[in-house]
């Protein structure tokens, strides 16, 4: 007898599950990681995982849209307004899906070639499409870019693009509340208030190739590794005292030992950013344990930031290092939770009412913490739930002469 060992892939979810979101058809919170039911895949690689509020959204390699969960907005793209408990093929008609980016209740994909499609709501101008269309369950395209996206990023209520020419648009009036208290009595920026695409000002001739967005703060990465950072500040995660910066703010590479970033992404109101050595910095709110680290602040920040902060701001949400993420080749962020691979293993931490941290429990995890012993290829979080493509070793045992 001869056993020779497959790698194969399985999709595991787990948190979260009032909609269907998890594909395991039903609407039973989970734990820890269960299987999902993905029949439908066919075996097809998967190439991204995204979540949003109470939905799911799994691209494969060939561009096709897989959905599950929730669906009263019409953000599974399906036609329809009913939610859906497995994994379903989203008709994506003559476009190939190279990215996709999920807000609370819409969805955004990104084509091969450069164009962007929108569902779901569109109560706050989020889908980009216009103030007439309120929802819809149909894939629109977003007319008003006028140029090749290359990055996309949705927020709780508003929305980001990178365009080939590096620049930034934004779109969704999520952060208008916020710049108006803020702001009074000047005027809000056309780009805090649009409902359809609008240039970010304030980046200069800066290129930027990668955009994360927050509940109510936005974030853009530059060819250069530098990092700006604009919107609501409310739980410190622009790195400020200030409650609110209306234009894109750099923010000081002396906060990241001086290193340039390769990579970021944003929860609702934290930030987690990889810089060119590997290190992982985390800042904003951290009471549910979303920053992965205790609460410290570095002696580059108390001299960028001396004595006591406003708004109810710690210095200890300014950036800081969490060792143990050292490394890391995937991180993916939820609202208030976050999955990451270091090593080859699934490390989560963060907020876990709902089992999003796959531990068995509805406690918070403040360091991050081994999820059982998944092979991660590929992670993805929604707002409460969590998402991970796996490599299963199966043994293949073959007759074979042995005489």
């Amino acid at each position: 007898m001869e056993t020779r060992s497959r790698l194969t892939c399985c999709l595991y979810a787990w948190g979260a599950n009032s909609y269907g979101q998890l594909g395991q058809n039903h609407v039973e919170d989970q734990c820890v990681p269960r299987l999902c039911d993905s029949s439908a895949l066919q075996d097809r690689a998967v190439r991204a995982v995204c979540g949003g509020g109470g939905h799911s959204v799994l691209l494969t390699e060939n561009g096709e849209v897989f959905v599950c969960g929730q669906n009263h907005k019409g953000q599974l793209g399906l036609g329809h307004n009913t939610d859906v408990l497995t994994l379903q093929l989203c008709p994506v008609l003559n476009h190939k899906v190279a990215n996709v980016a999920c807000g609370w209740d819409f969805t955004l994909l990104l084509t091969d070639s450069g164009r962007l499609l929108a569902c779901g709501s569109n109560a706050f101008g989020q889908l980009g499409v216009g103030q007439t269309v309120k929802h819809t369950a149909e894939l629109l395209a977003v007319q008003a870019l006028k140029e090749p996206v290359v990055s996309v990023a949705a927020g709780l209520r508003h929305s980001l693009t990178v365009g080939a020419s590096g620049s930034v648009y934004q779109w969704g009036t999520g952060l208008f509340s916020h710049a108006k208290r803020a702001l009074s009595p000047h005027p809000v920026p056309s780009h805090l208030k649009s409902q359809v695409p609008c240039l970010v000002p304030g980046l200069g001739q800066r290129k930027s190739h990668l955009v994360s967005a927050g509940s109510a703060h936005c974030v853009c990465l530059t060819e250069e590794g530098e990092l700006f950072l604009w919107g609501s500040s409310k739980h410190g995660q622009l790195a400020t005292a200030e409650p609110f910066l209306p234009s894109p703010s750099l923010l000081n590479r002396s906060l990241l030992k001086g290193e340039k970033v390769t990579n970021v992404c944003s929860g609702w109101t934290h930030v987690v950013a990889q810089t060119e050595s590997g290190r992982v910095f985390t800042w904003g709110r951290g009471d549910y344990g979303q920053l992965g680290r205790p609460a410290s602040v570095s002696e580059d920040a108390e001299k960028l930031c001396p004595g006591p902060v406003v708004q109810g701001i710690r210095k200890d949400c300014l950036p800081g290092e969490v060792a143990s993420l050292d490394g890391a080749t995937q991180i993916a962020c939820g609202s208030e939770h976050n999955l990451a691979v270091v090593g080859g293993r699934l490390l989560s931490w963060g907020w876990n009412e709902h089992g999003m941290c796959g531990d068995g429990s509805q406690a918070d995890v403040f360091h991050p913490r081994l999820v059982s012993d998944l092979r991660p290829v590929l992670i993805g979080c929604g707002a409460g739930h969590s998402v991970a493509v796996c490599g299963v070793t199966t043994g293949l045992t073959q007759n074979s002469d042995s005489t």
